[in-house]
């Protein structure tokens, strides 16, 4: 798909509840990745960038970089199960987020900090370890571009 007018990618959206990247293509197009929850790894969407791109609203909704690295931790660590730090960390958050809920409460804006910064950290984690797996959509620089590091 050729560029459209006004699209700065990359760009980050919401899909039925999906993360979803739209990137500049080898080609110089646009080539658009979602999140698989199965994986945790990035599935080729272009079949959807024209439905994403006239049609944002509803269930389509646009994100900025935090809140696409938010929603694809919130979901990898919803979905996904294994060993290792970055599982640990996703077990750490859970804790967090079960136990504001177990006392009926919003996290506090520690607690909300905490878990903002170990999803950050756990989405560098996790694109590193898609990148080295061969995934070509993978991009650990974006949580550190997040953090201003970039």
């Amino acid at each position: 798909m050729s560029e459209l007018p006004g699209l700065v990618l990359p760009a980050y959206f919401s899909y039925f509840k999906s993360p979803v990247k739209m990137v500049r293509s080898p080609d110089g197009g646009i080539a658009a990745w979602r999140l698989s929850r199965k994986t945790g790894g990035w599935l080729p969407a272009d079949d959807i960038v024209g439905e994403i791109l006239g049609a944002v609203g509803g269930e389509i909704s646009s994100l900025t970089l935090d809140s696409f690295i938010q929603w694809t931790e919130h979901d990898r660590g919803r979905y996904l199960q294994g060993e290792g730090p970055v599982f640990a960390l996703y077990e750490t958050v859970r804790a967090i987020v079960e136990t504001a809920e177990a006392e009926g409460r919003r996290l506090t804006s520690t607690e909300l900090a905490l878990v903002r910064g170990i999803r950050r950290k756990t989405f560098v984690m996790f694109e590193e370890q898609l990148q080295q797996a061969g995934d070509a959509a993978a991009d650990p620089l974006l949580g550190a571009e997040d953090q201003g590091s970039r």
